[in-house]
């Protein structure tokens, strides 16, 4: 057999993830290589025949085509919306261009609205179709391991006010999430690295053996060796996947997946959304609140090592930056997830174990 045949016969493995809510369940295909099947999927869960593709203008020029001749040969009527890279599109003003545009499309309630890119056009995209018509099916086509593992999954859309991240938004659940971790190839490093982060949260919070496989393998996941990397992206869907089927809406156990956010947000809006990555900030707000789980005797002494020296293996920052005091407890008051002037703080009791206790905003972030 010719090396060109056996190329054309090997088969890429795959992992399929269920969600598990009800009648509003749906699943999360991981392959490698699989954009260009995007289309028959879509078509297999949704009714209508028209889609509108989101996507920003770094994503669409390298994916968007595939995945609209995917669409077209699976009988769809697509439309495409480019919105500028980055997280200060996620807003209102962009909102409003999203919702003309949609109208201008013909777009009704059996339009799907697929969110192709990252956890921003995925906020995005998801939002306009929680909102518009009072809500139309939306599929996520993730592109970074940020939002393969955590953006894409659960249903949390929304957008950023200028006084804080998130602060508008709604439960709406995608149809199917589809995961072909080919395009991963194009993303800088950096950015990988800042989507293992959240890897890393979901091993740190509810499992401890997937942290330590982490500890193994991390360094090849970064390099992309799909041996390693789609297990680990497996596995993470998994874990938010139980989670958001405990908890949908977010009144308990799903807290803990904002382990490290609390700190995160309030670095994100002082930086202005600029020159800091989601995933970066992330990083940071987990080791601050693992060393507060420490601080609170509620987490063994080296917790917080632990997770610090494997972030860092990926030279993801570890400090919080240099802003006054104030400008942090201004920014934690604003905090989506306070009630009664008191925050969620998500903390450790170990690795692959964590709670919620309600914290001031001056108890999180106490004087040095």
């Amino acid at each position: 057999m010719t090396q060109e045949k056996e190329k054309e016969k090997k088969v890429e493995p795959s992992k399929t993830v269920r969600v598990a809510l009800g009648e509003r369940s749906y699943s999360i295909h991981l392959g490698t290589g699989t954009l260009s099947s995007a289309g028959i999927a879509i078509a297999k869960v949704v009714k209508g025949k028209r889609a509108v593709v989101v996507t920003d203008k770094n994503v669409g020029r390298r994916y968007a085509k595939t995945l609209q001749d995917a669409l077209d040969e699976a009988g769809f009527t697509t439309h495409r919306i480019t919105v500028p890279a980055g997280d200060a599109t996620k807003n209102l003003d962009q909102m409003q261009l999203l919702y003309d545009k949609m109208l201008r499309f013909g777009a009704d309630r059996s339009t799907v609205v697929v969110a192709l890119g990252g956890g921003m056009v995925g906020d995005l995209a998801g939002f306009l179709a929680a909102s518009f018509l009072r809500g139309v099916p939306f599929i996520q086509v993730p592109t970074t391991v940020l939002s393969m593992v955590d953006a894409s999954i659960g249903g949390k859309v929304g957008v950023n006010l200028p006084q804080g991240k998130n602060l508008v938004g709604a439960f709406h659940q995608p149809k199917l999430v589809w995961i072909d971790t080919a395009t991963l190839k194009s993303l800088p490093e950096r950015e990988r690295a800042a989507g293992l982060a959240e890897v890393v949260k979901a091993g740190a919070i509810w499992d401890a053996e997937f942290f330590e496989m982490l500890e193994k393998t991390i360094d090849r996941a970064l390099l992309l060796e799909s041996d390693v990397l789609l297990p680990l992206l497996a596995r993470s869907c998994a874990i938010k996947a139980e989670v958001v089927a405990r908890d949908e809406r977010e009144s308990n156990l799903r807290m803990l997946l904002n382990f490290g956010h609390t700190m995160a947000h309030p670095v994100e809006t002082l930086n202005k959304y600029e020159g800091i990555l989601h995933g970066e900030a992330v990083a940071m707000g987990m080791v601050y609140a693992a060393r507060r789980s420490e601080e609170l005797e509620l987490a063994p002494a080296g917790t917080a090592s632990r997770i610090e020296k494997l972030l860092q293996r990926i030279d993801l920052p570890t400090e919080l930056p240099k802003f006054p005091r104030k400008a942090y407890l201004d920014a934690l008051g604003v905090d989506k997830k306070k009630l009664d002037a008191h925050i969620q703080f998500v903390v450790l009791r170990e690795i692959g174990q964590a709670e919620t206790r309600a914290l001031s905003p001056e108890e999180i972030y106490p004087k040095s």
